[in-house]
């Protein structure tokens, strides 16, 4: 919660009335107001108990591209979905005793294996849709480990990991990949769909085996491990250049995965299993294009092609280094309590603070203290402004379609606060950008000769020594990014389009990606986003809500209390999965378009913002995010693998609640930190965007999130409200320090960033719909000059030799040798010519 005597949640600074008075003196707003109704104490208390009295203790989160293997598969199936397994069983049994006598699988040889796999892709090659489901289960079973001959979760990992290489190598993934094409275009299952009143997991049995068997083949064959033969590694790097590029004509896979979830959306295909379907766009998106790892190597290599220095660190593994912030043993800084202490206690309190921040083993016992746990409860302002930004956020995401959203600029400029001091040992390498270094030479220029020389930063004629020494630190750190190398060869690309000739854009993944996703990348966005806002878990249920459920409903509702409880579990799990997938996607999709062009990136990301991105964002936090990373919506003797050993147990209450002994969820956690570097790529050096955060009320919002005791959360959460801090005006500094003083800890410090005191160029109103305009200006340039290129254009050369416009040697259709003569009767012979009009227009 906030401290008190701040601001209404990241407002303006304010007094009493309301007003900022421009003195410092603002109070908290508590003055004049009568008592607040019982209703309102009682919510109020009810919220402190359940976010302000809890203690998160310090969570051992280990950040990576996916969870474990185990997880990532068993995370496909819904509770509901279990007994499934037993007739997958049961059709490979049945299938395999007629073709193979007295043995079971794994007690054949590989080659009478692929004979079999091959038997069951030309039984796949049936009319009857019955028939074709009996085979297709067949194959999952082979793809799930053939569970029924294993002893182990291992065995049946292990069996899961063969049997997927070899259906592989037999081709079972392309076959498989044209039943798909014919189970999305099959109008008879949407328009049933479409008649039902609920649509239930019966409705989507063919689209789950299918999508089901895809999605263990990419997630096993992406797995690398060191014993892997030569045989595997080889197919691993087939299967992820399929992937990647339009094969026999047609698209990527994931444009298709993609066109999936827009047909859910627009309501003409409600009965798909969009979380299997956003499950594997992920993985194929993260095999085809790259994790993180594999970004951060990829980003190395394009510094070093364009000439620029290497990277000082890897934020990841510094990340990794940090310590969160722990619950205080004892508390150290009284100075934001309610009632002012005397002066000579607060002189000594201060006097005691500061020697201990002077020593150098301090940090230790700094880094032990909780910088973000107030002892106060929330005022009455604040409570009533985290409403207001609730009321506000919910009506900004009742229709994501709306225009972009432009706020108004802050009616003051924010004033400065007070400087306090931090310890020692920062753990990131500052930067400065070329326009940081511009800047403070155009201000010295003009304070010492009265004259600027634009972008010249090498001239220091006339400028005191100081300067000089100011000038050269500042060129130490100076960060020259990818991106605006790209900014830089754009300009001169526009500018003379003929001198430097047409660019030639190598063909790799991201770019094939991109080139299909182009002309209907805002529907794509919007339909995402739409989905997430549904899974969301402060969504309220509406009337014209997306139905994600398709695919964990059954057919019959629950009878008894127990059956009810393991639906609402297997329910919330379902939608958890699904903000997982969505919002590692967006992460992954921006950062591969950052690192391919720039304005590949922006176009994205302008995109999710005119698509109410941010608010979403905002709202999915304004919750209590501490019971949701630990929420334990999972029945781990219902996971895969473990339910293919074991029996399943009959439901009872301990059954249910015997879930895993950690302390958090790591999907949930994972979603989370996602979502916050999302929302920081969205509005990172964007000054409109930034004031989104302010306008929406983020600032309480982001603070309830620093009660999560994780490093890379914190650190994401902290950089949100640097931003923002020059906004929310001196009394929410003030009132704030223990965050100040996180932000200063734990963030990047660019040099001449006036981020803690609002005296910046960059605090004072301006025309924000203006630096979005010209950004969207500088994209459509950038689409049009690379991707809309006309086949006759007014730069291309013309022939004007008769001869050789008669020689060309034209390419006819095959077939055209046939119709040869009807197609000169029919435009030459019947045609009449006059000649006459012919020779007097020449």
């Amino acid at each position: 919660m906030e401290d008190p005597g701040a601001p209404g949640a990241g407002g303006l600074p304010t007094n009493g009335n309301g007003n900022d008075n421009g003195n410092g003196n603002g109070n908290g707003g508590g003055k004049g107001k009568q008592a607040a109704p019982k209703g309102r104490e009682a919510f109020r208390s009810q919220r402190r108990e359940s976010e302000g009295s809890v203690d998160c203790p310090t969570l051992e989160f280990e950040y990576g591209d996916a969870d474990g293997h185990a997880a990532e598969l068993s995370e496909l199936y819904s509770y509901t979905e279990n007994l499934e397994f037993t007739t997958n069983r049961r059709c490979f049994e049945e299938d395999f005793k007629t073709q193979v006598q007295g043995k079971e699988w794994l007690e054949l040889e590989e080659d009478a294996q692929k004979t079999y796999v091959m038997g069951l892709l030309d039984r796949l090659e049936v009319v009857s849709r019955e028939r074709r489901l009996k085979v297709a289960r067949a194959v999952l079973y082979l793809a799930q480990g053939t569970f029924g001959e294993c002893d182990s979760e291992v065995d049946v990992l292990h069996w899961s990991r063969y049997n997927c290489f070899l259906l592989y190598q037999m081709g079972t993934f392309s076959a498989f990949l044209e039943l798909l094409h014919m189970e999305i275009d099959n109008s008879q299952a949407c328009s049933s769909a479409l008649r039902k009143p609920a649509v239930s997991i019966a409705d989507s049995t063919e689209l789950r085996v299918l999508l089901s068997v895809m999605y263990l083949m990419v997630e096993n064959i992406r797995l690398e491990r060191e014993t892997d033969p030569y045989g595997w590694r080889t197919a691993r790097e087939t299967f992820r250049t399929e992937l990647s590029f339009s094969m026999h004509n047609e698209e990527p896979f994931a444009l298709l995965l993609f066109s999936m979830v827009t047909k859910f959306c627009s309501g003409l295909a409600p009965h798909f299993p969009i979380k299997k379907v956003l499950l594997l766009l992920w993985k194929v998106v993260m095999f085809t294009l790259g994790g993180f790892e594999h970004l951060q190597a990829l980003k190395i290599q394009k510094r070093a092609e364009l000439g620029l220095p290497p990277l000082a660190e890897d934020s990841i593994q510094v990340v990794k280094s940090m310590r969160a912030a722990s619950p205080p043993s004892y508390t150290l800084d009284l100075g934001e309590s309610q009632l002012a202490p005397p002066p000579s206690k607060l002189r000594g309190r201060r006097g005691s603070r500061r020697q201990l921040l002077t020593k150098q083993d301090s940090l230790d016992i700094y880094n032990e203290r909780d910088l973000f746990k107030t002892e106060d409860p929330a005022t009455e302002e604040e409570e009533e402004s985290a409403g207001d930004g609730e009321r506000t956020l919910d009506g900004e995401l009742d229709l994501l379609e709306q225009d972009p959203l432009v706020p108004p600029p802050p009616s003051q400029a924010p004033l400065s606060a007070e400087r306090v001091a931090f310890p020692k040992g920062l753990p990131w390498a500052p930067k400065v950008r070329q326009k940081d270094i511009e800047h403070f030479l155009e201000m010295s220029r003009n304070k010492f000769i009265g004259f600027t020389l634009g972008q010249d930063t090498d001239t220091l004629v006339g400028l005191p020594r100081p300067i000089h020494e100011s000038v050269k630190t500042l060129k130490q750190h100076k960060y020259v990014s990818i991106a605006d190398v790209q900014i830089k060869n754009e300009e001169e690309l526009e500018k003379c389009p003929m001198s430097l000739g047409e660019e030639v854009v190598p063909e790799t993944p991201c770019e094939i990606l991109y080139q299909g996703m182009l002309y209907s990348l805002p529907q794509y966005m919007i339909a995402l986003l739409k989905i997430l806002l549904a899974a969301a878990p402060t969504s309220k249920a509406k009337t014209d809500s997306i139905n994600i459920l398709a695919d964990v409903l059954p057919e019959e509702m629950p009878i008894t209390v127990l059956q009810s409880m393991k639906l609402g579990i297997d329910v919330n799990r379902h939608k958890e999965i699904i903000v997982k997938s969505i919002a590692a996607l967006l992460l992954l999709l921006l950062k591969h378009f950052k690192l391919n062009h720039i304005y590949q990136f922006e176009y994205v990301s302008q995109h999710l913002v005119f698509a109410n991105c941010i608010p979403l964002i905002l709202k999915f936090f304004n919750q209590n995010i501490l019971s949701y990373i630990t929420a334990k919506n999972s029945i781990s003797v219902l996971d895969y693998p473990c339910c293919t050993i074991q029996d399943l147990p009959e439901l009872t209450t301990e059954s249910l609640e015997a879930g895993d002994n950690s302390q958090f969820c790591w999907r949930n956690l994972f979603s989370c930190i996602n979502l916050l570097r999302l929302l920081n790529k969205l509005t990172k050096w964007k000054h409109s965007r930034t004031m989104m955060l302010v306008v929406f009320k983020s600032a309480p919002i982001l603070k309830r999130a620093l009660k999560v005791k994780q490093a890379m959360l914190q650190l994401y959460v902290l950089k949100l409200l640097k931003i923002q801090t020059k906004y929310l005006g001196r009394q929410w500094r003030k009132s704030n320090m223990k965050t100040m003083s996180a932000i200063y800890q734990k963030v990047r410090h660019r040099m001449n960033d006036d981020w803690a005191y609002g005296n910046d160029i960059d605090a004072r109103p301006w025309d924000f719909q203006a630096e979005e305009c010209t950004l969207r200006a500088n994209i459509e340039a950038f689409n049009s000059r690379r991707y809309d290129k006309p086949q006759d254009s007014e730069f291309s050369p013309v022939d004007n030799c008769l001869q050789s416009v008669l020689g060309q040697r034209l390419d006819l259709p095959e077939d055209f040798h046939y119709s040869y003569e009807l197609w000169l009767e029919r435009e030459v012979f019947s045609q009449p010519i006059c000649w006459e009009e012919l020779l007097q227009n020449h």
